[in-house]
């Protein structure tokens, strides 16, 4: 894996609610390569994290990066050797995107309504666990062209069917 090779990688991305259940997660590596390893660790992160006001905290040899807003926790979460400034540059420019795109209304609801815009901003700032942007005017920039690119889309779809299904009556 280029992760490997390359020092400034993230294992992981979460966004959990405010009981510690799973909204978004994306894991880069196989350190929990099953779902109910992934639901372990991250019901640990949250118990070790909810009521705490630090933003960083060592867990099971991972750097863990961490930021809470109303509803929503966001956690970013790097190897014990990763730069605590890389991964929480990663969190707070997913975080100002996020912020960005629902008007600042960042809680679980707005969130919920809009998942497509967190993978797409998600996507835009990780790859593969390499990050590729820390600015948050660029990703939702970018995201903002997708999502009118992927909107375009969906309409010409919606009048195909419609013409379909007109024709067969």
């Amino acid at each position: 894996m280029f992760c490997e090779l390359h020092y400034n990688c993230v294992k992981a991305v979460l966004i959990l609610d405010n009981d510690g259940e799973r909204l978004y997660a994306k894991y880069y590596d196989d350190t929990y390569p099953t779902v109910k390893e992934q639901k372990a660790f991250e019901k640990n992160i949250f118990n070790k994290t909810h009521r705490t006001d630090s933003e960083i905290a060592l867990l099971d040899g991972l750097t863990v990066v961490y930021k809470s807003n109303i509803d929503l926790y966001f956690y970013v979460i790097g190897s014990s050797h990763e730069n605590e400034l890389m991964l929480m540059s990663v969190l707070n420019c997913l975080f100002d995107s996020l912020s960005q795109m629902l008007r600042k209304n960042v809680e679980k609801r707005a969130l919920l309504e809009n998942m497509e815009g967190l993978f797409l901003a998600v996507d835009e700032i990780v790859d593969g666990g390499v990050i590729l942007e820390s600015d948050a005017q660029q990703v939702v920039h970018r995201v903002a062209l997708r999502v009118g690119y992927l909107g375009r889309k969906r309409i010409k779809l919606v009048l195909r069917i419609i013409r379909l299904t007109c024709n067969l009556l």
